[in-house]
């Protein structure tokens, strides 16, 4: 391997520090600035519960949720718009040489990406009646206020799906809002455009995943619009961490299937009546960990019918990432 060639690492990275200026450390990403209109997103292996961040990483998390929008972007071609210019870390390296040297932080883990002006709305789409919006549902019959037929059951089918869009409140959580809320922040013609998009590919990732035994409950999707004008999906795309994944065989009307994602960690530390959910987080069970990786490989595994470790990140051929 010579000099200029990015070296890969398995260690568990809690979070990068890499010769960039950093421009935002997140719950699980740090976004750094690579210059010439382009950022850098890089996935650690963080993993957050209830909102807090827990102090034991999640080994190959950040990995999976990297390549796994890498793969679905690829899946998707030239149908959509999108920000990413390049995933594989030689092209990334290429691209960015201060990298050079400091792989064992960022490969695999990280995508180049276009800079954009993101738009402050949480594009959610629902196909079942899970989580929140079931919460809400059994409480008012209501998801994001406006009324959904009675007699629905946890976990049912929603058809057609539903566009569900939500923004960020002062404490950093997301809240429901109606489809007039959106129109009210980005205008009606932007507002069905987000809605139309979003809908088209959460179409498009959930017939993909049936035809691998896999449910794609909801998901949620960022939209940033370019310095020409154009409207971009950035952001991850149909990971583990955006959405909702069940195995096909799990589901059960009125039941909860078992996420393929942190769902290990969230059902132990539900069990800890001693938590109030407030920092500082209990210590993770290594059991638990390790039971939350293999959820990650899993969906990794059954979307994409590889194995982690043998994948190889699509090349997005063009300087800017998008339609090609």
């Amino acid at each position: 391997m010579s000099a200029s060639e990015p070296t890969l690492s398995h260690l568990p990275i809690f979070r990068s520090d890499l010769p960039l200026p950093l421009l935002h450390r997140g719950k699980v990403r740090e976004m750094y600035d690579a210059g010439s209109g382009h950022l850098l997103m890089v996935a650690s292996d963080r993993v957050s519960a209830f909102d807090v961040v827990m102090a034991e990483p999640v080994p190959r998390k950040g990995e999976v949720l990297t390549l796994l929008t890498a793969w679905w972007l690829e899946q998707l071609g030239g149908e959509i718009e999108h920000h990413l210019v390049a995933a594989r870390p030689e092209e990334i390296a290429r691209r960015v040489p201060a990298l050079v040297g400091a792989a064992g932080d960022w490969a695999r883990r990280s995508l180049l990406v276009r800079r954009t002006r993101p738009l402050l709305i949480e594009c959610v789409v629902r196909g079942y009646l899970s989580g929140s919006a079931w919460r809400e549902y059994r409480g008012a019959g209501t998801l994001a206020g406006e009324k959904l037929p009675a007699g629905l059951e946890q976990s049912q089918e929603l058809t057609p799906p539903i566009f569900s869009p939500a923004t960020k409140v002062d404490d950093g959580h997301d809240e429901n809002i109606p489809f007039s809320g959106v129109e009210e922040r980005v205008g009606t013609a932007m507002a069905e455009r987000l809605r139309d998009l979003s809908l088209a590919v959460y179409g498009f990732g959930r017939r993909e995943a049936a035809s691998r035994g896999i449910i794609l409950a909801d998901t949620k999707f960022e939209f940033g619009e370019s310095e020409d004008g154009r409207l971009l999906l950035i952001d991850e795309v149909l990971t583990p961490d955006s959405s909702r994944y069940w195995p096909a065989e799990s589901w059960r009307l009125g039941e909860t299937p078992p996420s393929l994602d942190k769902q290990p960690v969230r059902d132990w530390l539900d069990g800890l009546p001693a938590w109030d959910r407030t920092p500082p987080p209990p210590p993770l069970d290594p059991a638990v960990i390790a039971a939350a990786t293999e959820r990650y490989t899993e969906i990794f595994r059954r979307l994409t019918g590889t194995q982690l470790d043998a994948y190889e990140p699509p090349s997005f051929g063009a300087e800017e990432g998008g339609a090609r």
